[in-house]
């Protein structure tokens, strides 16, 4: 019965997929030949709209036809058209799903910093294009070693996708630890957290960087699946009994109070990095009391 639930969700997930993306890509055909920039932002909301109707239907799968619990706290006060920082735990691809769900129409599209390659994922990959999530090359620090070109070019697709990003309401999503958790990799990089992988600060900095003042708040979300970490045919054969998900507003941090720029600044540097550390023993007290441990 799990098996033939997953298939039938799965199933659903495809033909609404490709429902929603047929309007989606021929609008994103026609934003991208607009000449005037005002039509485009306007076009832009459409689009998203189209986003969070498919997110919708999502959700009402997720709902009624896998029997997971969704126990929510802290998600009061959420602006539907604010600028957000969404800062988050990565354990399975079911968080973006989980993320969906507790925020979709109640703050502005969700919009992740992707690999370049994901581009080419069949009509997704042109999805998120349309929908303005900025594509990143994400280059090896040895790529990096021999052509420090690179790393360059993905701080500039930073501040490029931050500029239009400050022009609209937009939650810019981050998983700062990099990469799913795993045993191994936290053994590997001898972590000091009992539940998570150590957070990379430096795109957290510069999107703070580029879009401080015009940032509300940071959303910090703590997900915790008491049943171990999932998969996503565990979720569509309804294999997760229960999801817990803390949702913590903080403010920004002060680019004054910090004392200079994340790239130039080494004071800076550990002064950031304070502070997105002191963030993440937070949600690790907050992951053992929510999985009882």
């Amino acid at each position: 019965m799990s098996s033939l639930r997953a298939a039938l969700v799965l199933l659903l997930i495809i033909l609404h997929t490709l429902v929603h993306a047929l309007p989606l890509l021929l609008l994103a055909l026609v934003k991208a030949l607009l000449p005037f920039p005002g039509l485009r932002r306007a076009l832009g909301g459409v689009l998203a709209a189209i986003a969070e109707s498919w997110i919708a239907a999502n959700t009402w799968m997720v709902d009624h036809l896998t029997g997971t619990r969704f126990h929510v706290a802290g998600d009061d006060g959420l602006l539907a058209d604010g600028h957000y920082l969404v800062l988050a735990n990565h354990q399975s691809w079911v968080d973006i799903v989980v993320l969906q769900k507790v925020f979709n129409r109640r703050i502005p599209l969700l919009r992740f910093f992707l690999k370049q390659q994901l581009f080419w994922v069949p009509v997704l990959g042109l999805a998120w294009w349309a929908l303005d999530f900025p594509f990143m090359g994400r280059y090896s620090r040895a790529e990096i070693a021999k052509n420090p070109e690179l790393g360059q070019r993905d701080i500039e697709a930073t501040r490029r996708a931050c500029a239009k990003f400050r022009e609209m309401p937009v939650a810019v999503m981050n998983f700062v630890e990099g990469t799913r958790f795993t045993p191994e990799k936290h053994a590997r990089q001898a972590s000091p957290y009992r539940h998570l992988l150590k957070p990379k600060a430096g795109g957290v900095a510069f999107v703070v960087d580029a879009m401080g003042d015009a940032l509300h708040a940071v959303l910090d979300v703590t997900i915790a699946y008491p049943g171990g970490r999932p998969t996503m045919m565990d979720l569509m054969g309804g294999r997760i009994p229960d999801v817990h998900v803390l949702v913590r507003q903080r403010p920004i941090p002060d680019s004054e109070a910090m004392g200079g720029r994340y790239q130039d600044d080494r004071a800076a540097r550990a002064r950031f990095q304070q502070w997105l550390n002191g963030m993440w023993r937070d949600k690790d007290e907050a992951l053992a009391r929510l999985l009882g441990d």
